[in-house]
């Protein structure tokens, strides 16, 4: 088969590899329809992420048709076309029990990130993410392996095009809890950091749960206004308005909002001297949109924090956070526990994921996907792929 591999930073590859076979028995294999490039993905690829191998097969969006089927798979069948979550979950440990599947003790044979690890069990391993994730293969690929497919893998009904549903498996479940995580409810006022696919998505479910303003901030104007236009958030280009935080703070009376998402994540543009910092190792993220999240939520309220972060971070400001009284939510998104009740807003009409999408591409294109995706070029906003 043909796939998408990482041999070093800014170096993917789309060449041939070994097809993949059933392992355990509740795998299945897929022929994949669609794939889509995730701003994680961003972060493999510009050498940001810590023990990927040359060789990895890139990819955690994806969803296609089910071809091979292990004799423990109750739940799908060959045929069944589906959407596979990016957290690996078996469905049965302590946490799995618990609904946070993303924390699953049993489905990472990796370390995870912690660097305070101790005795600590890893959480849930991931496709295409490392192998502090487990170094399973990703879906960038003309067929992929599923473990657990008991767990995860969601049966689409035929009315639904993958474009719909394709976001299911990641950055739509993602928006979601991240709104749910800030606690939006009808006539809340929100503020939304990054304007890149999980963002957008944060907004689209801050809408439908009812947020009554939305600030948006970024640095790509193109960005900004599509999210103006389709979400109704109020933009603000930190490249024109130095400190958005205070610009919120300003028009919010003094108070800030009700909460604030920080969709950016440890690559968050900040200061030279965080830069240095991060080049040398000394420490692993950039605290700037933290930092803006910390001052723009007024007392009482809420940070939600789906960027991905790793490390220690430069000027953290907790003390602010603690004088403030602030609520901290954030990690992987536990994607199999609100898959059913999103799919179903999407059949309703009630949710409208695809309206992001900007680029449509041939797998065989996928290089070329990256580099667009990566520079923000040609008004990209998120790049789906078929093989």
């Amino acid at each position: 088969m043909k796939a998408l591999t990482y041999h070093a930073a800014k170096d993917v590859r789309y060449e041939s590899m070994p097809d993949p076979v059933l392992r355990d028995d509740e795998d299945i294999i897929i022929q994949v329809t669609a794939t889509a490039i995730c701003g994680s993905d961003l972060h493999i690829y510009r050498g940001k992420i810590p023990d990927m191998e040359s060789g990895d097969i890139l990819g955690h969006e994806f969803m296609g048709v089910v071809q091979e089927v292990g004799p423990a798979v109750r739940h799908v069948q060959r045929g069944d076309r589906v959407v596979v979550p990016f957290v690996i979950a078996c469905g049965e440990c302590f946490f799995c029990d618990k609904a946070l599947f993303a924390a699953c003790e049993e489905t990472n044979p990796g370390r995870g990130a912690i660097l305070n690890k101790k005795k600590l069990r890893p959480g849930a391993g991931m496709f295409g993410y490392s192998h502090l994730y487990g170094g399973y293969s990703g879906g960038q690929a003309e067929y992929a392996r599923v473990p657990k497919a008991n767990t995860g893998p969601l049966v689409i009904p035929a009315a639904l095009s993958d474009e719909q549903v394709l976001f299911l498996s990641d950055i739509l479940p993602t928006g979601y809890q991240a709104a749910l995580n800030a606690r939006v409810s009808p006539g809340s006022s929100l503020a939304i950091f990054g304007a890149g696919p999980v963002g957008l998505m944060a907004a689209l479910c801050a809408r439908f749960l009812g947020a009554e303003r939305i600030f948006m901030v970024d640095d790509n104007d193109e960005r900004l206004d599509f999210a103006r236009q389709t979400y109704g958030v109020t933009p603000i280009n930190f490249d024109k308005i130095d400190d958005p935080a205070d610009f919120i703070l300003e028009v919010t009376k003094g108070r800030g909002v009700d909460a604030t998402i920080d969709a950016v994540g440890f690559e968050a543009k900040g200061s030279a001297v965080e830069t240095l910092l991060t080049n040398l190792k000394i420490e692993g993220s950039s605290g700037k949109a933290l930092r803006q999240c910390i001052a723009a939520t007024r007392r009482g309220g809420v940070v939600s924090v789906p960027g991905v972060y790793a490390g220690f971070i430069h000027g953290f400001l907790f003390g602010d956070a603690f004088e403030k009284g602030l609520c901290f939510e954030m990690g992987q998104t536990h994607v199999q526990k609100y898959l059913p009740e999103l799919l179903g807003h999407i059949l309703s009409g009630a949710m409208h994921p695809e309206v992001i999408i900007s680029h449509r591409m041939a797998l065989a294109d996928i290089v070329k996907g990256y580099e667009i995706f990566d520079k923000q070029q040609d008004h990209c906003r998120k790049v789906i792929l078929t093989p």
